[in-house]
């Protein structure tokens, strides 16, 4: 594949694929954010909780599945925001849906205004919304 046509793509990923140690437990968390950051269309898949967007054709997609063994560790998912009132609605949600240590929303520097916090089982995420200064 050439890097023209590289350059042409207009997504910069296709899905994300997260382990939670317990899915029951996970799924009111991840019912009320997903949809928040754009994957608005459940998915009915046999072990998994996905929920994709709702752009017609093949979307990006965000599965959540279950592995008892699973260990959270310092890996953080960032979702970008079109505006830090955006940002300010997710955490929000992200706090009503049970996040846990919260940081934010605020100006980490010119042009960066983000939330971080981790879901029930320690995995660690991101909304920010970034400009150029």
């Amino acid at each position: 594949m050439s890097l023209l046509r590289f350059y042409f793509m207009t997504r910069l990923y296709d899905h994300i694929d997260l382990r939670v140690p317990n899915l029951q437990e996970a799924t009111p968390f991840y019912e009320m954010l997903l949809p928040a950051l754009g994957f608005d269309q459940r998915v009915e898949i046999q072990g998994w909780l996905q929920f994709e967007g709702s752009d017609p054709g093949v979307t990006a997609f965000f599965g959540v599945t279950e592995d008892p063994a699973h260990v959270a560790n310092q890996n953080c998912i960032a979702f970008w925001a079109s505006s830090s009132v955006d940002v300010d609605q997710i955490a929000e949600v992200a706090k009503h849906a049970g996040a846990r240590h919260m940081e934010g929303p605020m100006e980490y520097e010119p042009g960066y205004y983000a939330v971080f916090f981790e879901d029930p089982c320690g995995n660690r995420f991101e909304a920010c919304h970034r400009v150029r200064i």
